[in-house]
């Protein structure tokens, strides 16, 4: 896993380059294509936002200081918000960064970020059940494995079964890697 992987603030080349990757299903692969979109609405928060928030947010990943891809995390509740808040991750790669350990490198840093400046105790992800890349690198990253969510997301014509994970931060100290 290389060490030169680091996420920053999204930039608007790295807009262009996401429109450009992930406008189809050849840039964002089997698990991801929910079918075309509009960016505009993705350049207006930016515009807004930069694309952080108190809601969520989005930071390019860079590998040697290019833009391979970005991460995202958003709330989510499991009953009363002021209670049960806690953070969901997504992940983008670009084709040619995929299986390397970039994603593994990356789901961490986010992790490690969002511990360090929110109040987070749960950051959890879910995948394909058969995304066997995304769930190795969830693992390696520290993240444990909960359970399967029956048909949780409408992909592809049909109804996909989903993998949570989960890492708290007391996990954070003694699984993968920093």
């Amino acid at each position: 896993m290389s060490d030169e992987i680091t996420l920053r603030p999204v930039t608007a080349d790295d807009l262009d380059l996401y429109e450009r990757e992930f406008s189809g299903p050849e840039g964002t692969g089997p698990y991801q294509w929910f079918g075309f979109g509009s960016p505009a609405a993705l350049r207006r928060r930016f515009a807004e936002t930069g694309l952080l928030g108190p809601d969520g947010g989005v930071l390019s990943v860079a590998e040697a200081g290019r833009t391979v891809g970005r991460v995202e995390w958003f709330a989510s509740t499991w009953g009363r918000p002021a209670t049960s808040t806690c953070w969901t991750l997504a992940i983008g790669l670009v084709p040619a960064a995929r299986g390397r350990g970039t994603g593994t490198r990356a789901q961490r840093l986010v992790s490690e970020y969002l511990f360090d400046h929110t109040r987070a105790e749960r950051i959890q992800a879910w995948t394909d059940c058969a995304n066997r890349a995304e769930q190795r690198a969830l693992e390696k990253a520290g993240f444990v494995r909960e359970g399967v969510l029956r048909s949780a997301q409408w992909r592809g014509g049909q109804w996909h079964d989903q993998v949570i994970f989960s890492l708290l931060r007391a996990d954070l100290s003694g699984a993968g890697p920093s």
